[in-house]
């Protein structure tokens, strides 16, 4: 028998009476903040520290107030914002920080002001049936509730964007939308050097468009000029662009690399329109593609056709016409045009049914010189019977009236670049998008500042701190201009040579450079400083520096990051289109009723208000680099109700003196 445990039993525990631990926390329904006055933080994650430490809650309590039971979203997603770990970037995480912001009394949008990118939009804000480009497009522009608006709403919301803001709401945009969906033009891509959108259609021997579309006179990619009429537009561009003419040969001025492809473009329009069938949806003229030749240009028949088919297919004559036509007479011009140099150009002619007859053909054969005096006579009398009845197209003013009926209509405009500032990104966490920002910035502070033409502005090279500035005589030949550091003037100076200028022959250069210091203010030259050593860099990626100071955003693809006339215009009505137009709906951008615009409307901006300041056309003129004619003839909108304004302000010395 086993001998009993000296050990006492021991005794059973006592069950606890009640939970143990502190009892847990429970958020308040209306928390109250612990103190009323801080320091205003930077940085997003100080912020919701100081908030949350301001009414003695933890991340964990946050979540308890704010998420509720039905919703994913985890804890350990507040308490990463709050250590700078993660960042909000979908639209459940926005949601989020606008209940934060209602808790804590804060103003909307507090929080995401505060972000390193505050103007991104949401990572998942997808629009059904919108094509991805086109999504891309509207993301910036579309509020961060948007998929939770109605549909109602969300159906005005995008048709707004599209009509305001991408698409601009003139008459002319309008136009231009519809027209461009004809596309009649033929291209010229060995003479311009502008790729072919797709690929390029060739039209065969027939005069036949391989992919032409049945019975809409269109095609599904660009159609490309003929090899023979190619090669005279080669030989008239040589002509009027080569240091020195041919010997036996005589001209009359020079075309730059812009009136080049100016006079390219609107040739392919002219002889697109004569090859488009008649019955298709241009309603051209028909004629075959071996049959166009420059040579058609010595007829009157043919301009008189090609304008009042533009004119029937926009309702008026515009300058337009006008401008062709003076071509045509600067073509055939006595000793000086290139046509009346040609008379070999008459053996590719061949009769044309409803324009040339055999006997038209004939006769020019045998007098070229004929030929060419009627053309010129007929088409300086029909340019003076256009212009009469000539109407505007498109109101130059009308995208920026909001801007130009101001008071200060530079301090207005100047609100785009601070408003670029303000939703600028972190450069260390977004250096693409900061270097894109920073583009912006300058973009518009520097158009204000100089007024400068579109080519002028793009064609800007950059000098460096560290290395030594281009000759006079080097930017000459560049026909080219330079922003430099002054080390007597100790600022960021602009140098243009005066040949780089379209009217470099205006007595406002006197055959001297242009010469501007660039004023620092609002540290505009840290602004500059940063640009060249930081971003850049960024934006050039591995792509060769072309030397301009502005450069386009380059990608693995890109063959050069300089811009040109289109790209050039394009980037700045995107900065137009994200930080000018005001958006009611994102309350984003900074004007009311400002339109989609490109470069040169700054112009109109600077001498606007001059205009308003001053009344002297002769003052106005100097910040856009011309004459005070072309200023009243052109530029200003200086409205009558300015004009009695300033001229009260005289008068009515004479009741203050009494």
């Amino acid at each position: 028998m086993p001998r009993p445990s000296s050990q006492k039993p021991t005794a059973a525990p006592k069950r606890c009476q009640g939970k143990r631990g502190a009892k847990r926390r429970q958020p308040a329904e209306r928390p109250v903040a612990q103190f009323q006055e801080w320091e205003e933080p930077d940085s997003f994650d100080e912020a919701l520290r100081l908030h949350m430490k301001r009414f003695d809650e933890t991340s964990l309590l946050l979540h308890r107030a704010i998420i509720r039971p039905d919703e994913t979203f985890h804890p350990d997603t507040l308490k990463g914002w709050s250590l700078g770990k993660r960042l909000p970037r979908n639209v459940a995480s926005l949601d989020v920080l606008a209940r934060i912001e209602a808790r804590y009394g804060l103003p909307p949008g507090y929080f995401k002001a505060k972000l390193p990118h505050p103007g991104r939009a949401p990572a998942d804000q997808a629009v059904r049936g919108i094509a991805p480009a086109e999504q891309r497009r509207l993301s910036w522009h579309l509020p961060d509730d948007f998929a939770q608006r109605s549909r109602k709403e969300r159906a005005e919301i995008l048709q707004w964007v599209r009509t305001v803001i991408i698409s601009g709401s003139t008459e002319y945009r309008r136009y231009q939308a519809d027209a461009a969906k004809l596309r009649y033009g033929l291209r010229f891509p060995s003479l311009t050097g502008r790729k072919p959108q797709g690929r390029p259609t060739p039209i065969n021997d027939q005069g036949e468009d391989r992919d032409a579309l049945p019975g809409t006179g269109l095609t599904r990619t660009a159609k490309e000029a003929p090899p023979r009429l190619t090669a005279e537009l080669a030989e008239l561009i040589r002509f009027k662009s080569s240091t020195l003419t041919d010997i036996g040969f005589h001209r009359n001025g020079v075309w730059n690399e812009e009136t080049i492809l100016q006079k390219v473009e609107h040739l392919g329009l002219l002889f697109g329109a004569m090859h488009a069938g008649p019955d298709d949806a241009v309603a051209g003229l028909g004629v075959p593609a071996e049959q166009l030749t420059l040579a058609l240009l010595v007829f009157p028949r043919t301009w008189d056709w090609y304008i009042q088919w533009r004119e029937a297919r926009r309702g008026f004559f515009t300058r337009w016409e006008v401008d062709m036509l003076r071509l045509g007479a600067a073509l055939t011009r006595k000793r000086t045009g290139w046509l009346r140099q040609m008379p070999e150009l008459a053996t590719r002619l061949l009769p044309i049914e409803g324009l040339l007859s055999e006997a038209d053909v004939d006769a020019a054969s045998q007098d070229w010189d004929t030929a060419c005096d009627r053309l010129h006579a007929h088409a300086i009398a029909r340019a003076k019977e256009i212009e009469r009845v000539a109407r505007v197209h498109r109101d130059p003013f009308e995208p920026i009236l909001p801007v130009l009926e101001a008071d200060s209509p530079v301090g207005e405009y100047r609100k785009i670049a601070d408003e670029v500032l303000r939703l600028a990104p972190d450069p260390d966490r977004y250096p693409r998008a900061a270097a894109e920002a920073a583009r912006a910035f300058l973009l518009i502070r520097l158009g204000l500042h100089l007024g400068l033409r579109q080519k002028n502005l793009r064609q800007l090279m950059v000098c460096p701190r560290d290395r030594l500035p281009r000759s006079e005589r080097q930017l000459e030949a560049l026909k080219r201009g330079e922003i430099r550091w002054s080390e007597r003037d100790h600022g960021w100076e602009v140098v243009i040579p005066a040949n780089a200028f379209k009217n470099a022959g205006s007595s406002f250069f006197d055959g001297r450079p242009f010469r501007l210091v660039l004023p620092d203010l609002g540290g505009l030259h840290r602004h500059i400083d940063e640009f060249i050593r930081r971003h850049r860099p960024v934006l050039l990626g591995t792509i060769a520096d072309p030397g301009t100071f502005f450069v386009k955003t380059t990608k693995v693809t890109s063959r050069t990051a300089e811009y040109d006339q289109n790209t050039f215009y394009e980037a700045w009505r995107l900065v137009i289109q994200r930080y000018g137009i005001y958006n009611p709906y994102t309350q984003r951008g900074v004007i009311k009723g400002l339109l989609p615009h490109g470069p040169h409307n700054i112009r109109d901006v600077l001498a606007t208000h001059i205009l308003k300041q001053t009344g002297s056309y002769e003052r106005a003129s100097y910040a856009i680099q011309d004459t005070p004619d072309m200023v009243a003839k052109h530029y200003g909108r200086f409205l009558p109700q300015d004009k009695s304004a300033l001229a009260a302000q005289i008068l009515n010395q004479v009741w203050l003196a009494a």
